[in-house]
């Protein structure tokens, strides 16, 4: 099963880290000295990519921007010489024609983000990536995922879960677990936000999914869901009834960066993962730390 194209949903307001999101997009919010949007464009392009697609919405341009040629800038580091900053901007840029972007005109849900992408995606298989969830490993989160994926069916679907506290369940989608090979077991139903104590298993469905083209039929008359909005997770239920959803227990560190405290987080931990930044940061936290 070949995946080539992956949906980023970037429209959403943020509103978990205002005031920082006002004005500016979450998706553009630095983790160390790159935005998080770049952080899961490396991801995919890693994972074998080829086709980038963003579903934006209002007062997103700058996503667009930052994946364009910025030719002020381009020729004032050429004439400062400036070698080292002109190949990290070379390596961050997409080939022409790699990139797209459509809009999600008002805020439906993730199911609905997905649902705008149709046309670029078509009829194959495709990649959903989540920006506000980091995993920290190499490889990353959706090159694992695609490497199982290689081993399926035509048909086949594919999430990666991580495992929450029992008494947390409540508060995601939730996986039941049915064969198990290895990192990747048979997903033997799954429930959006189980009542406490219900909850098939503690595995947590995350923000990378790999789905098939026939999703975008249910997600057409997909009734809204928790939160008047159209959820993934219950296109998903609908699309299990026939073919199979495979779960991935993913290597990794993942960091929510949709909320403040994972946010700060992510920082620490991607900076402490640079050598030229680690000892510096070490020492500064130990200040604050009274060590």
């Amino acid at each position: 099963m070949k995946i080539r194209k992956a949906v980023f949903p970037v429209a959403g307001l943020g509103t978990r880290v205002l005031p920082a999101t006002k004005a500016m997009p979450k998706e553009m919010l630095t983790i160390v000295d790159k935005p998080l949007i770049q952080y899961v464009y490396d991801e995919a392009r890693e994972a074998g990519i080829e086709h980038f697609i963003f579903v934006t919405g209002r007062n997103k341009n700058v996503i667009e921007d930052h994946f364009d040629k910025m030719f002020e800038l381009d020729a004032t580091l050429a004439a400062r010489s400036k070698k080292a900053e002109q190949e990290i901007l070379a390596q961050n840029q997409p080939e022409a024609g790699a990139v797209s972007f459509t809009r999600q005109q008002a805020p439906l849900g993730l199911g609905h983000a997905v649902w705008c992408a149709r046309d670029i995606v078509g009829n194959e298989p495709f990649a959903v990536v989540l920006p506000d969830e980091l995993v920290l490993n190499t490889p990353g989160c959706l090159k694992q995922m695609i490497e199982m994926a290689s081993s399926l069916g035509e048909k086949s679907n594919l999430v990666a879960v991580e495992a929450v506290p029992d008494h947390l369940t409540h508060q995601y989608g939730i996986c039941g677990v049915g064969k198990r090979s290895g990192k990747m077991f048979e997903v033997d139903g799954m429930v959006e936000k189980p009542a406490k104590g219900t909850a098939p298993s503690n595995l947590s469905i995350t923000g990378r999914y790999i789905l098939q083209p026939d999703i975008f039929k249910i997600l057409e008359t997909q009734e809204r869901g928790a939160g008047g909005e159209i959820q993934l997770t219950d296109a998903m239920i609908g699309l299990a009834r026939s073919q199979k959803f495979y779960g991935v227990e993913f290597e990794g560190e993942r960091h929510d960066c949709g909320s403040k405290p994972g946010f700060l987080r992510a920082n620490i931990a991607y900076g402490l993962k640079r050598p030229e930044l680690r000892d510096g940061l070490i020492a500064e936290m130990k200040k604050y730390l009274g060590q």
